[in-house]
């Protein structure tokens, strides 16, 4: 399989550069199998069965991105994931400058002990706060996708848009964002349907923003992101299973991480580890039957997710139908409903 098999041409006018207004006025996609089908969000529950399962990713956010001097150099630091040993793998820009054993200094309350540089501009920091969020909070900056164009710089209003109305637990660089478009009036309508939903943690990574630098795509090393699915969701998504409902990941972070936690019979165990799953055309999926999705980057590793779940041609068509009709792609852009090939 080749990097240039996963490319498409798409107008810088048709990237979502602001999120709907409300969430769930979105347009959607349906991805069938008897073709392609124009909705908003707002039909989803007219578009699944009493019985289905949503399962929703409720990672939050956090203002990842620092700036950081050792010295009179200034160093920029992306927070990654966190490690069980409370320190963090992160991303530097100036990582020249920067050898184990440095201290990077934040602010004077906050500052990190650098534990082992990594080749590619990668390290390992140790971060020293009385509370580290808070401390986040105060002196961090979300990190927005590249292509999301703030030259004034970020707002008040990014900081709420580009967090789900799920998130519930620190530690995502950047939003899952195809639950970006719920708004609690659609998870009324979704239950008044009787489509029940389960809640997952898959913290997204700052490797979410790296390219495929490789054109032999099963080269390509996935990064590694930090997942919990609790017991009681394990239990529900298999009992939805094993009552003839459908699991419905919203979102490629979602369904990658109940099938890292299923075994070959598609039974969903707890699950508290990294995964680095890596899903291409051919790949057998073991638990999700539909997926919400955005539409994502050419050439990225979610685009080939969606070529292995719904079909390489079938998105193909799909993207070129959503580009004609003027979609809005990318995080804060309109969605998709896959069903699997």
């Amino acid at each position: 399989m080749k990097l240039s098999d996963f490319d498409y041409d798409l107008p810088p006018e048709r990237i979502g550069v602001t999120p709907a207004r409300p969430r769930d006025a979105a347009r959607l996609l349906h991805v069938a199998t008897d073709g392609l089908h124009d909705y908003t969000m707002r039909d989803l529950p007219s578009l699944l069965r009493p019985g289905d399962l949503l399962v929703v990713n409720d990672t939050k956010v956090i203002p990842a991105q620092l700036t950081a001097m050792r010295g009179a150099a200034k160093i920029g630091i992306t927070l990654d994931r966190r490690l069980d040993d409370g320190s963090w793998r992160v991303l530097l820009r100036n990582a020249k400058r920067v050898h184990m054993g440095d201290t990077l200094a934040i602010d004077p309350e906050f500052s990190a002990e650098v534990l082992q540089v990594l080749e590619g501009g990668a390290a390992f920091l140790r971060f020293t706060a009385d509370d580290f969020y808070t401390a986040l909070a105060r002196t961090g900056a979300l990190a927005l996708p590249p292509y999301i164009a703030r030259p004034e710089g970020l707002t008040a209003q990014d900081a709420s848009d580009y967090q789900t109305m799920f998130a519930a637990h620190e530690g995502a660089v950047a939003a899952p964002t195809a639950g970006l478009h719920f708004t609690p009036e659609l998870l009324a309508a979704l239950a008044a349907r009787g489509v029940e939903t389960t809640r997952v943690t898959l913290h997204v990574g700052a490797g979410t923003f790296l390219p495929v630098r490789v054109e032999d795509v099963t080269q390509h090393k996935m990064h590694a992101e930090r997942g919990f699915v609790t017991a009681e969701t394990a239990a529900k998504i298999n009992a939805t299973r094993a009552a003839g409902g459908r699991i419905i990941p919203v979102g490629t972070t979602a369904l990658r991480l109940i099938e890292s936690a299923a075994d070959e019979t598609g039974t969903v165990h707890p699950f508290n580890s990294e995964t680095d799953i890596f899903i291409l055309p051919g790949y057998r999926f073991k638990v999700a039957d539909l997926l919400v999705t955005n539409f994502h980057l050419p050439q990225s590793t979610l685009l080939m997710l969606v070529s292995a779940f719904a079909g390489t041609q079938r998105i193909r068509e799909a993207y070129a139908h959503a580009i004609a009709a003027k979609y809005r792609f990318y995080s804060y852009g309109d969605a998709c409903l896959l069903e699997r090939a």
